[in-house]
């Protein structure tokens, strides 16, 4: 099964870029036709301007995907923190509190879990009242949480209101008070990450400036090529335009890295390891099953 996948992964990509290779032998072949049959030899260009022309399309396309791969890979590494917090979060909660605040301490943990599922949900714009995950462990004092602006900030507020109701009582000393504030402080500083990541795109005119330099770059290339090349100019000045289109097709689709597009994060994988990890801290036996990767190999 796995070796009929790889088989069709070429012809799927000539699937997804089917205009622009459509665009690109037009474009090839009507140079050829004006060039070979018609004979209007004075249409042939030089080729060094047009490969000048071409390698400064590929550092500019190069550019936008690089900086694309860096939100991308900077949106994992916030995640990778949210799972390290988030055991953190569990050890200090059901070791520091006392055992008599065993349900406090269970409450504190499932709504961390609710708290990541949210921010999966707010990430890829869902609703999480909609989601099952989310309202697994949602308690019923956190329901009238539901029309806050920004739910996880709402329910992090829960959980410190917790907290200092327990520091208030004396069942909670200072310093570990003030230890479980700063792993409240890193959610933050978390969230305020992903939420940068996903409101602050990249400047539109990378995008529109690249595809139109290709698609001009498209229309010169074959007239210094078909000289040299004759008809064979056509497939090949179609793989050199492809080959930059897929380089700024990949900057495209790694720029929001929490979209639902196979190369987005696997965000529902990660919050179910997350939510498998605290509960099983607290000793549950019930965990969920962890998200397997689908028959494309794609985690989600």
């Amino acid at each position: 099964m796995m070796t009929e996948q790889f088989r069709n992964k070429p012809l799927n990509l000539l699937k997804w870029q089917k205009k622009g290779i459509v665009f690109y032998l037009v474009s090839a072949g009507a140079a050829w036709l004006l060039i070979g049959p018609i004979g209007l030899s004075f249409l042939n260009l030089p080729v060094m301007p047009i490969s000048i022309v071409g390698a400064a399309i590929g550092i500019f396309a190069s550019f936008r995907a690089n900086q694309a791969y860096d939100r991308w890979w900077e949106g994992r590494k916030l995640w990778g923190r949210l799972i390290n917090t988030s055991r953190h979060w569990s050890v200090q909660v059901l070791r520091y509190l006392h055992e008599d605040d065993r349900e406090v301490a269970e409450a504190l943990v499932l709504r961390q879990t609710s708290y990541v599922h949210t921010l999966r949900c707010l990430l890829r714009k869902e609703d999480p009242f909609k989601d099952r995950d989310f309202l697994r462990h949602l308690r019923d004092e956190d329901r009238p949480l539901q029309g806050s602006t920004n739910l996880t900030h709402a329910l992090l507020d829960s959980q410190m209101i917790a907290l200092t109701a327990l520091a208030d009582a004396g069942r909670l000393d200072e310093r570990r008070l003030e230890s479980m504030d700063r792993t409240l402080m890193d959610l933050l500083n978390i969230q305020g990450g992903c939420e940068r990541i996903k409101g602050t795109p990249l400047p539109r005119g990378y995008g529109f400036i690249v595809e139109l330099l290709i698609q001009i770059f498209a229309v010169m290339l074959p007239f210094s090529l078909v000289h040299d090349l004759g008809i064979m100019a056509i497939p090949l000045s179609a793989l050199v335009c492809l080959a930059f289109s897929l380089i700024s097709e990949a900057g495209r689709v790694l720029e929001d890295p929490f979209s639902h597009f196979y190369n987005g994060l696997p965000l529902h994988a990660l919050s179910i390891k997350i939510e498998r990890n605290l509960c099983e801290r607290m000793g549950s036996e019930e965990l969920p099953p962890a998200v397997q990767p689908s028959p494309l190999g794609v985690l989600m």
